[in-house]
């Protein structure tokens, strides 16, 4: 079974973004995740900050229609200047 078998689309799908505290982090991370899920629903986006307050976290969960898709996503949010990690 290869990867791509594991999903079926559309599906919901959690993506964990990391990155330092800024005030436009969360926002910044939003418009990525809309121009590849034009309906994505900003106040569905989960935050919390480290335990020394010097990174956030944020949870966003998107109506995935298929793998390229989230690889596009992935991509984009993993290049993005303000993110360190993206699971």
């Amino acid at each position: 079974m290869s990867s791509s078998e594991l999903l079926e689309f559309p599906t919901d799908f959690p993506i964990k973004v990391m990155g330092e505290r800024h005030e436009n982090f969360a926002q910044a991370i939003v418009t990525v995740v809309r121009h590849h899920a034009p309906d994505f629903d900003a106040a569905s986006v989960e935050m919390r900050a480290s335990s020394g307050g010097r990174y956030l976290s944020l949870t966003v969960t998107v109506r995935a229609t298929s793998r390229a898709q989230l690889d596009a996503l992935y991509r984009d949010l993993s290049s993005h200047p303000m993110v360190k990690v993206v699971l």
